[in-house]
């Protein structure tokens, strides 16, 4: 087993697979017995628990509140916004049954064809028809608005090409539906949910990440904007981290959502949708992780201190583990997650080696000679650094090593990201910086669908996004050689 857990492909070798088996053997996530989905483990659970606390206490905090609508969507409700329809029409679960019967001849079971539903239903891809079509009932005049809601739900996308947290048939997530008066509240809460993202990414994942508009092809189906938190993977692809979407009027006027304003008008809805999903599991552990397992930022590690006990025999063993818990104790005071592995069925080498893979910040392990000395060895998961360090004061260092490593790294994030931005003028020089290189590229484009399409068709490269902070800069398009404006990000994705 001990063999088990060091056997992580080593991400230089095969990124790929390196991810697969750190999920796995880190105990987040294994495939199930249904093809596309995913187990998520308790330990994974337990990092994600994490982020939708986070997450919600934000969205509360910014006015939302949570609400839940039903997991199965009316097919019709699809056919009324057209390019919404267009986007999902091949992702779509259909129940088409409502009933089974025993085979007759005892073969298993069959569909009753008696039992076929009037209206075929739509199993969840996305909230916006089913809610639009609630709100109708619930906004009748300016006094109703603003209507800000949150659901926590699955969803489902039948994927054929799947990999755990990244791409899966059915996944969680959060995804928020506001109603507004007026075009500018919905852009003002449009903006304000992307921050949102932005900061949990920065302050709770330890991700930096680049803030700006999706191109028109790139755009979610139905929306007039979608705004994107875009991060870098240590492969240097990016990926896609949480989308806001100003929707305009457009699912307000297909489901004749309208309200009566101050002036005694009949005015359409103004709509926004936002959201967040376990694909930021995947975020987690592509940006930070080496090829000893998982690195987790503290404010997201279910475990935050593991405490090891070192002795020979049983009397030694609770001896050391009555000693641990008064170190313990102060730390659980102090806000901490703390975890006494007091196992007698394991090595304290397999301990060592299994909390490493779990991404554990902060370790610390007694023996008799520390106990004797007044000291334990402590080791920082960020930096693999081992030190003997005394135990008074330990609580305050313990403490205030949580900032530093949630810190550090985030600063190795950044850094490399920030290595992986190349500015380039010319195709050639495009596709040479995407083949030997990766990450982010700044380049010019001449703002169509065709461009932007015939680089994908040729490179796999999209673009990322226009960013906020993108300085106006004359200059010709990598392709076409048109006027351009400013630069975009290109990168191929996850």
């Amino acid at each position: 087993m001990a063999k088990e857990l060091k056997h992580v492909v080593s991400k230089d070798d095969n990124y790929s697979q390196w991810y697969n088996n750190l999920v796995v053997k880190a105990g987040l996530a294994e495939n199930s017995a249904v093809r596309g989905c995913m187990v998520i483990k308790p330990y994974g659970y337990a990092i994600w628990e994490k982020m939708q606390q986070a997450l919600d206490k934000m969205f509360k905090e910014t006015g939302h509140e949570n609400a839940y609508f039903p997991l199965f969507i009316p097919k019709s409700f699809f056919s009324k916004e057209a390019h919404h329809v267009e986007g999902f029409a091949k992702e779509c679960a259909v129940v088409t049954h409502y009933r089974l019967k025993n085979d007759p001849d005892g073969k298993g079971v069959v569909v009753d064809s008696d039992a076929k539903l009037e209206e075929e239903l739509i199993v969840r891809p996305t909230s916006e028809t089913i809610i639009w079509n609630t709100y109708k009932n619930w906004i009748h005049s300016y006094r109703d608005l603003p209507i800000l809601c949150n659901q926590w739900a699955n969803v489902v996308r039948w994927e054929m090409r799947t990999r755990l947290f990244l791409r899966t048939a059915e996944f969680l997530w959060q995804e928020g539906h506001t109603a507004h008066a007026t075009r500018e509240e919905a852009l003002e809460e449009a903006k304000k949910m992307i921050g949102v993202y932005e900061k949990f990414a920065t302050e709770w994942m330890a991700l930096p990440v680049i803030v700006g508009h999706k191109s028109e092809n790139e755009r979610f189906a139905g929306a007039e904007d979608t705004l994107t938190i875009e991060a870098l993977m240590q492969d240097g692809k990016a990926l896609q981290s949480g989308t806001s979407h100003f929707l305009g009027q457009n699912f307000a006027k297909a489901f004749d959502v309208t309200f009566t304003n101050k002036e005694g008008q009949q005015e359409y809805v103004w709509a926004t949708s936002w959201g967040v999903s376990t694909r930021l599991m995947g975020a987690l552990i592509m940006a930070h992780s080496d090829n000893n397992g998982l690195v987790l930022p503290p404010k997201l590690a279910p475990i935050q201190v593991v405490l090891i006990p070192i002795y020979k025999g049983d009397d030694e063993r609770k001896s050391m583990v009555a000693e641990l818990e008064k170190i313990a104790a102060p730390l659980r005071e102090a806000g901490l997650s703390v975890k006494i592995d007091d196992r007698d069925n394991v090595r304290s080498g397999f301990k060592f080696a299994e909390y490493e893979l779990k991404g554990v910040p902060v370790r610390l392990a007694m023996g008799p000679r520390d106990l004797a000395d007044g000291t334990i060895e402590l080791v920082r998961r960020d930096t693999l650094e081992k030190e003997v360090v005394p135990r008074e004061g330990l609580t305050e260092r313990v403490v205030g090593l949580m900032d530093e490593i949630q810190h550090n790294i985030y600063k190795k994030a950044l850094d490399f990201r920030n290595t992986m931005i190349t500015k380039v003028d010319t195709y050639d020089e495009f596709k040479r910086v995407l083949e030997e290189k990766g990450g982010f590229i700044a380049a010019h484009w001449d703002g169509t669908v065709e461009t932007e399409e015939r680089i994908k068709e040729e490179t796999k490269a999209t673009i990322r996004c226009i960013p906020f902070d993108a300085e106006p800069e004359e200059g010709k398009c990598i392709l076409t050689g048109k006027p351009s404006h400013r630069r975009v990000l290109f990168a191929i994705a996850y």
